[in-house]
């Protein structure tokens, strides 16, 4: 799950990592009144958008007076907003974090995140802040410097400061960086993060180490433990399919194809991915149902798929162990009368009751073609689709 950049200041603060003073405003009179209670003779407008790359398409401005900030509000709410990041779609900017500008040094990169090759959190610092980390390490790799840190004692001060020391941070600064790091560990650990990213990290002209950008990523699967977190979701800000997916306990991520999958089990489902297009196919979704899956479940997630305008063919891969063909099967019936559905529809069942849910199929009267296989299955669908 993501968040704004001010909801993740607001998490750091409260761990004690430094951030500029800042507010949210939702409209034109309240980034005024907001730029008023900070005071500062030059405040930053920035869009609030799940995306990065906002300052280089226009969504951040440097204010010199309360003119300026509601001139910049008023330009920026309501906006789309087009980033590397969006897509050429864009989002829209419905929220604005009116913050003090600062005297800005040098900028700096600091990141943590899951290191799946050692299984570990690693640490990560650049003197290459400002600027897409990922360009760094194609174009001067030997600028990023990485900490792994043993779960068992977690990040340790030397290594924050060997990492300080590594990216240049001035020597009179480094104590005030290596408390910062060691509280953006803490937040990771704490919040369950999949990934928090300082960029950049800036070192002021009265002597501060602080924020001035912040990005904090959560692992969905552990946001039951955090529901102080889970208040930060911006529905707005996520795909209408997937928010709808997430209340029937779907797992459901849209895609850019036309053909449209329903499956249980992750694996299944990338499988069946990988194989629609070694047929020549472009799958419009990932969609696993789950292993125990009942007829409601199976029924939403078809109007799910239906829901996406770009599908012109739906593929139902099932391997049932846990759950059962017969099941399905009815779900698929009963869904495919409830939507009207007049696409192809290709499925495929193996395993617990698999004779009972293919006869459920077959005497149902819907234009339903069985496969024999996943491989059959594709290249019907995808053939159908063409």
């Amino acid at each position: 799950m993501n968040i704004h950049e001010y909801q993740a200041k607001e998490i750091l603060r409260s761990y004690g990592v430094s951030v500029p003073n800042g507010r949210v405003a939702f409209t034109v009179d309240e980034a005024v009144e907001a730029a008023k209670e900070l005071g500062a003779p030059v405040c930053v407008v920035k869009a609030q958008i799940h995306a990065g790359g906002r300052g280089k398409a226009g969504g951040v401005k440097v204010a010199k007076s309360l003119e300026e900030v509601r001139t910049y509000a008023s330009e920026l709410l309501g906006k789309v907003l087009v980033t590397h990041q969006t897509g050429p779609e864009g989002k829209e900017v419905k929220r604005l974090l009116i913050e003090e500008g600062c005297d800005i040094q040098k900028e700096y990169y600091i990141g943590l995140v899951v290191d799946r090759a050692t299984s570990r959190v690693v640490l990560m610092g650049s003197e290459e802040g400002g600027t897409e980390i990922e360009e760094v390490a194609a174009k001067t790799p030997e600028k990023i410097f990485k900490e792994y840190i043993d779960p068992a004692v977690g990040l340790q001060a030397f290594q924050a400061r060997r990492l300080a020391f590594n990216i240049n941070i001035p020597k009179h600064l480094v104590n005030q960086a290596v408390k910062f790091m060691m509280g953006l560990y803490q937040v990771f650990v704490d919040k369950d993060c999949s990934i928090a990213e300082i960029n950049p990290l800036v070192v002021t002209g009265d002597g501060k180490v602080m924020a001035l950008d912040a990005k904090l990523n959560f692992d969905s699967n552990a946001l039951y433990r955090h529901p102080d977190i889970l208040e930060y979701r911006d529905l707005d800000e996520e795909d209408p399919k997937e928010v709808e997916a997430s209340k029937y306990d779907l797992n459901y991520i849209a895609l850019d194809g036309n053909i449209g999958c329903m499956v249980n089990g992750a694996g299944l489902a990338m499988a069946t991915m990988d194989i629609i297009k070694y047929y020549g196919g472009e799958p419009a979704n990932f969609l696993d149902v789950g292993g125990g899956a009942s007829e409601e479940k199976v029924r939403e997630a078809f109007k799910i798929i239906l829901s996406d305008p770009n599908v012109k063919g739906i593929f139902v891969n099932i391997f049932g162990g846990i759950m059962k063909c017969d099941v399905i099967a009815s779900g698929i019936v009963a869904a495919t009368k409830q939507v009207g559905l007049t696409l192809p529809l290709v499925v495929r069942l193996e395993g617990t009751n698999v004779e009972l849910g293919k006869k459920i199929l077959q005497e149902s009267g819907l234009n339903i073609i069985a496969a024999e296989s996943m491989a059959d299955g594709a290249q019907k669908i995808v053939e159908l689709v063409r």
